[in-house]
């Protein structure tokens, strides 16, 4: 499965990487949801599939900051 190997490389990663990515992913999300507004989108299914991983992203976060 493409998702657990997705998230064990995000449980493997440091704090300051993770919030990395957090911040990228909602780049993305911000820019898919641009292009859908102006009809530009082709993919529609990609805007669900970064809003899901900026939710492992943020599920990993805080796990990690109950176990410090």
């Amino acid at each position: 499965m493409k998702t657990s190997k997705y998230v064990e490389e995000l449980q493997a990663k440091s704090a300051a990487a993770l919030a990395e990515d957090l911040v990228a992913a909602k780049k993305e999300l911000f820019n898919l949801r641009f292009q859908n507004a102006t009809n530009q989108l082709d993919n529609t299914a990609r805007i669900k599939e970064v809003r899901k991983n900026i939710a492992r992203i943020q599920t990993v976060i805080t796990q990690k900051q109950k176990e410090a």
